[in-house]
């Protein structure tokens, strides 16, 4: 069966190796990259409707507000079906411990029975945070494999590492 990999990943100002920085390509959107490379899986991204804003210090603040409120945010789109696939690679950055809240919304729109998930994040510092929990009460009819965490600051230099997990 096929592979999907499904990431959420923002470009613009991100914190990376202790200083703000301008991303063309978010850090975790290299990552899914070099997944993809190396198993030949599709690609989605996910993408909130209401995009956070450009620069980080806001951003975070609106990532903080949403998971406060436990906010489900709109999606632009969805995979019409993930019935092709046996295993979701899930990506993500840390947002405040966990998954950023549109990851939720994902989540919960399809039914992972039977499905492996391999999560793998971008952090600057807090590794998986709770995101393993959090997706193991969100889809707990899947395989839950062990969680890849990447440094952001270091996802160029971290194929081999990648390879090893996948």
């Amino acid at each position: 069966m096929a592979k999907l990999i499904a990431f959420f990943s923002r470009r613009d100002e991100n914190y990376v190796n202790g200083v703000i920085k301008t991303l063309e390509i978010g850090n975790t959107e290299r990552a899914a990259g070099i997944i993809q490379k190396l198993t030949g899986a599709d690609l989605f991204q996910i993408e909130p409707l209401q995009e956070y804003a450009k620069d980080y210090n806001t951003c975070i603040a609106q990532a903080q507000s949403d998971q406060k409120r436990n906010a489900r945010p709109e999606l632009k789109a969805y995979p019409e079906s993930l019935d092709a696939y046996d295993t979701i690679y899930l990506g993500f950055p840390n947002y405040w411990g966990t998954m950023p809240m549109a990851v939720f919304t994902f989540l919960e729109h399809f039914d992972f029975t039977g499905k492996t998930i391999k999560p793998f994040c971008t952090h600057e510092g807090s590794g998986m945070g709770n995101s393993e929990k959090d997706i193991r009460k969100l889809c707990p009819t899947a395989k839950l494999e062990k969680g890849l965490p990447i440094h952001g600051g270091s996802v160029g230099r971290a194929e081999k590492e990648i390879e090893k997990w996948v």
